[in-house]
């Protein structure tokens, strides 16, 4: 065993199967089906919503594996609907640091993923304030690209926005400016219903004002606007311009937001979208790889 003790172990098992017995199917959008003999998710339905194999999560149910990873608890946390005390409890069990608010493995308010899981045919997924990709849909990874793999101040797409050249391929270069003004002015407002003291927003506010002189000069506008809904267009590699509604529902604290994108009306969007669903994410990695650039980012 790693650094995990075997009374750990022991009670992290217990404490994943007692959380997956109690999720009934349709809370995480699957069917009953009509031979579950036990209350609860399968094993290896849980293991598919974590992106974990079978063996792996069997394992840990049997207090036995490797140490999970903090990415792991974080998949673990979200397929179990864990509430954010449940999710820190289980961080500690696996002897990992409980990760701060904000970041990539942040806790996701569980009304958040309910209404993810009830959107498959429309592209969403769950940021933070600060544009930080928490859990997307299989369409939106397909239409804006897969953002699990950033950490640190390139998990957010605001960062990546002003600092990486590449993050602006997702939309055409006519839109950059319009954009740009729009994500510094959200900032703004982000940062002024965070505390004064915050060091999230603040290290990014400052970081972006001593590298990106196009920030500075916006940032000196004083614009502030959340962004509560727009009208995007939106370029992928294979399908090509993309007009969408981006819709935004807030939690409570403004700390969390579902995105989801529409068709615009009078468009050719609703047929584009629907044969996003039918490229789906392969063609997406594949002409990513040809083009070798980084995976396509979140707007």
């Amino acid at each position: 065993m790693d650094r995990m003790s075997a009374v750990k172990y022991a009670e992290l098992g217990a404490f994943l199967r007692s959380r997956r017995e109690r999720i009934r199917p349709a809370d995480v959008g699957l069917p009953a089906g009509p031979r579950r003999r036990v209350p609860g998710l399968r094993r290896e339905e849980v293991a598919h919503l974590a992106g974990a194999s079978v063996d792996y999560y069997n394992e840990l149910e049997r207090g036995a594996g490797s140490q999970p990873s903090e990415q792991m608890i974080a998949a673990l946390a979200r397929a179990l609907r864990l509430s954010a005390d449940e999710r820190d409890y289980l961080y500690r069990l696996a002897d990992r640091p409980v990760p701060v608010q904000g970041g990539p493995a942040s806790h996701v308010h569980p009304g958040m993923l309910d209404l993810l899981g009830r959107m498959p045919s429309t592209p969403a997924q769950v940021i933070t304030d600060l544009h930080v990709t928490l859990v997307q849909n299989p369409l939106a990874v397909a239409l804006l690209g897969d953002q699990s793999g950033y950490r640190g101040p390139r998990a957010s797409f605001v960062h990546r926005w002003f600092t990486e050249p590449e993050a602006r391929l997702l939309y055409p270069q006519a839109d950059h400016g319009a954009q740009s003004r729009a994500f510094v002015a959200d900032l703004r407002a982000a940062a002024a219903r965070r505390d004064a003291k915050d060091a999230e927003v603040g290290s990014m506010i400052r970081t972006l004002l001593g590298v990106s002189p196009e920030f500075a000069a916006l940032w000196a506008d004083h614009e502030v606007a959340f962004r509560r809904d727009d009208r995007k267009r939106l370029v992928h590699p294979v399908i090509g311009l993309i007009e969408v509604n981006c819709l935004n529902l807030f939690s409570e604290d403004g700390r969390q937001r579902l995105l989801w994108f529409t068709p615009a009306v009078g468009t050719d969007s609703a047929g584009l979208l629907e044969l996003l669903s039918v490229v789906g994410t392969q063609e997406v990695s594949a002409a990513t790889r040809t083009a070798g650039s980084s995976p396509r980012r979140q707007g």
